[in-house]
């Protein structure tokens, strides 16, 4: 199990509506929600951003929202752009491959060598974490020991948060919360991942911190992991 020592420092950072969902149905992309954030809310995320070494989303993100994943609403320097990928066919087409900032494409040892070499030619870097695919705790140890990442935050969508909270890689859970309900038994929630047999295996968190930022309330929690209630 990766430990604090060499891994970054991680901050899961994203909007949720009241019912918790972070898209208005499967599919659809988050940007939609997103401009409902209060002024104030964006300047809160693009401050974070530039406070970070790296920001990473899953594939499938790019693949619905083409973000840029860059610092444009206040001063400061965009973070590297990391996106795990296992089979790296993310479309080249995307914009984290543009010139905007640094970008390292995670692909596991299964990666087609042509996809691997078109992503170099889009003068991205290209992580090799995994056999048959990315393996989290080796990339975040990839990213601080050769990238520098010691601060990464996570943008991701339901199935990268699993993850990362499965693999316990996450310290602290920022969230904004739009006042919307949308329903919808699969539209995606901010955890996806396997179902969990009992209350044991719960993920537990403490709440630091809640504010307002412009007309949105946000909370701030640590991940406790195994700790008891």
């Amino acid at each position: 199990m990766t430990t604090k020592t060499n891994r970054p420092h991680v901050l899961m950072m994203s909007e949720i509506t009241a019912d918790g969902k972070l898209t208005l149905k499967k599919g659809a992309s988050s940007k939609i929600l997103m401009k409902y954030m209060a002024h104030e809310t964006e300047l809160l995320l693009h401050n974070t951003r530039a406070e970070y070494d790296a920001i990473m989303v899953g594939a499938n993100t790019i693949r619905i929202d083409n973000s840029f994943l860059t610092v444009r609403y206040v001063q400061g320097k965009s973070p590297l752009r990391v996106i795990p990928c296992s089979l790296a066919d993310i479309p080249l087409d995307s914009n984290v491959l543009g010139p905007d900032a640094p970008t390292a494409i995670a692909v596991s040892e299964a990666a087609p060598k042509d996809r691997i070499e078109a992503i170099k030619a889009k003068g991205a870097h290209v992580i090799v974490a995994g056999k048959t695919r990315v393996e989290l705790p080796l990339l975040l140890t990839i990213l601080k020991e050769k990238f520098g990442v010691n601060k990464l935050m996570i943008e991701g969508g339901p199935t990268l948060n699993w993850h990362m909270l499965h693999d316990r890689l996450v310290d602290e859970i920022r969230l904004i919360h739009l006042p919307f309900i949308v329903g919808g038994s699969d539209t995606p929630s901010l955890v996806g991942g396997m179902h969990i047999n009992s209350e044991d295996e719960m993920i537990r968190l403490n709440l630091k911190k809640y504010y307002l930022c412009g007309s949105n309330l946000v909370s701030e929690f640590d991940v406790l992991y195994g700790e008891a209630p």
